[in-house]
Formats: structure tokens, sequence, C-alpha cells
């Protein structure tokens, strides 16, 4: 089928701290879309969990929007989910496609929840042989822990750095154990990595061809937080200024947690490049993907714009399954 007669429904906002973020990412891909020939619809996902349909965020029938919501789903030829966070990016919206039957762009459910979980993340990381930082799992309600080095405090499921931060005394390490306990009820503590951040984005494509564009790297004061992704203070360079030999090592360690993890589509895989090669931070399975964003600016160095690498997407959209195989591909 060509690209000007499929219908693509893209599902934004979602009930997490990121509802805004995949606001804007949800309209950048609808936009694109029609750009490119495809017949875009809309929905969103209140903050209270309401579905909505258009970029006027009509209401679909009160009592039962999620009913509305899947006929919606259920008559499109894929569904694009730009949802971040909880409840969306974590198989959540996956394993409603599957259900549906509906052909998907991106990671199934099994890659969407264990991307998302970073304490889980990490085991994988571990298993395939790529190095993470130290760290020890805290839950909210016994967030005892001994202080010894400054650390760094993560909610284990949540994005955009909401309830990340910096510890270097007993005190802020409290503060920050509270903070994170409002995104999540498990808290990840990690031993501050002292390197540069580079990202990696890896896009498998509609043939099951797997490849990494250009690394990027984030210059930042301080951690990479929530304040400094959005509000223009840190700066981006892509390509990364790396050797051959950092370039390699990054790009294997990305593909590797790619496949390892089994995702699909388009994802962001975030390193710290240390004296001892690279150190794995966390694995986006639905990155930010305006025109601006980390993923798109990547590929863009490759060569590949930003309508393309929506369309792209879309071209390699499957039916999720329960085991999520690489190639299990749907024509149009």
């Amino acid at each position: 089928m060509s690209r000007s007669r499929r219908r693509v429904v893209v599902i934004g906002g979602g009930e997490s701290a990121e509802h805004d973020v995949s606001l804007a990412t949800a309209a950048a891909i609808a936009a694109a879309l029609r750009s490119g020939g495809f017949a875009a619809d809309e929905l969103t996902i209140g903050r209270d969990g309401t579905w909505r349909r258009g970029p006027s965020a009509l209401r679909l029938r009160p009592a039962g929007s999620l009913a509305a919501a899947l006929g919606v789903i259920e008559g499109a030829d894929a569904v694009f989910p730009a949802v971040h966070g909880p409840v969306g990016e974590d198989g959540t919206l996956a394993a409603l496609c599957a259900l549906t039957h509906t052909p998907m762009v991106g990671s199934g459910l099994r890659a969407g929840a264990l991307g998302m979980d970073k304490w889980a993340t990490k085991l994988v990381a571990a298993a395939v042989g790529i190095d993470t930082a130290r760290g020890r799992l805290v839950a909210a309600d016994r967030p005892d822990i001994e202080f010894e080095n400054p650390v760094v405090v993560k909610p284990v499921s949540a994005g955009s750095s909401f309830g990340v931060a910096l510890a270097r005394d007993a005190a802020r390490l409290r503060a920050a154990l509270r903070d994170a306990a409002r995104y999540d009820d498990r808290i990840l503590v990690e031993d501050v990595v002292a390197g540069r951040e580079i990202d990696v984005a890896v896009l498998r494509e509609a043939d099951g061809r797997t490849w990494a564009a250009p690394p990027l790297e984030i210059h930042a004061d301080g951690v990479f937080d929530t304040r400094s992704k959005y509000d223009g203070s840190a700066r981006f360079t892509v390509p990364a200024d790396l050797d051959d030999a950092d370039r390699k090592a990054l790009t294997e360690a990305a593909l590797r947690m790619f496949d390892a993890l089994g995702c699909a589509g388009v994802a962001r895989v975030d390193f710290f490049l240390t004296e001892r090669g690279p150190v794995l931070n966390e694995v986006n399975t639905m990155p930010g993907m305006t025109a601006e964003s980390q993923v798109p600016r990547m590929f863009a160095a490759a060569g590949l714009p930003y309508e393309e690498l929506v369309a792209r997407l879309v071209d390699a959209a499957a039916v999720p399954g329960p085991a999520d195989p690489p190639g299990r591909r749907v024509r149009f």
C-alpha cells in the first residue's frame, strides 16, 4: 500500500510527568506524517487517563473514552505511540496494539517494560557485557541507605530526568530520595560516573537491518536533569568528536543493548564515555521525537531527514506479539 493511502494513528499525552513532552512529540510526528503524504489521526490521553481525539482534544464519549479510542485504533493501518514514560512507553500501549492486532511503530511490550525499568536494564547490560554504574535499589518506603560518596538518585521507571538529582551529602540524599519517591516506589541510587555524555540512536528498518546514527555529545553543567533538558542551557554536538575506537565501542554497545532488550523501531541508548570505555546510563524505547530532539538530530547527521525517519518507522511497523520477535513485519 502506498504511503498516501495509509492511515496512521498517533497517540500522545499520557498520565506521567512527561505529558507535555509527549504532546510536543506527537504533534511533530503527526505533522511530519501529513507532510509525507500519510493520513494522520491523533489520539490524546489526558492526565486523568481520559482519551480524546484530534489536535483540538475533543473528548471521546466520557463514559467510555478508551472503548471509543479502540475503534479508532482498530481502523488504523498503523499506530505511532508517542507517549513517554509509564502507562505508555513501558509496553502498555504495545499490549493494547497486540490485543487489537494493529501494526505499531516501535518496541513491543517486553522491550518497553525492560527499557523503562532502569534496574532491569542494568541487569540485561551486565548479562551482555556492558558496564553500568555501581548501583543500589531502594524501596521508597524504606529509604535508609548508607552514604559514602556522591551519588545520583533516580526513580526506577520515569523519564525526562524527572526525580533525578545529584546528592553530595546526607541531607541532600534524603531530599533526593523524597523527590524520587514522587515518581516511583522503587529508587535507583548510583555512584557518579566521570565521563562524557554520549547518546547513540539505533534504527531497525523494515527489512530487519539495524544501524546506528553518528553519536551525539551532551554538554551540560552538572547533571543533565529535567531543567537543563528543556531550558536550552544544554548544548549538543553531533557528530560527537570521537576517535574511531571510541565510536566503534559506543556503536557496538548500543546495537548490543538494542538487540538484548528486543527493541524495534528506534531507540536512544545513553552512555558515559569513560577512560575504561562506554558505561551505559539508560535506554529510551520512545525517545523525544520532535525535529530538534536528540534522535532526529543524529539521523539528520547521517543524511536521513526527519520526515523520512518518521516514514521509515511507519514502514517498519509490526503487530506486537507476546515475544516481540524481530522481523515480524506486516507489509502494507
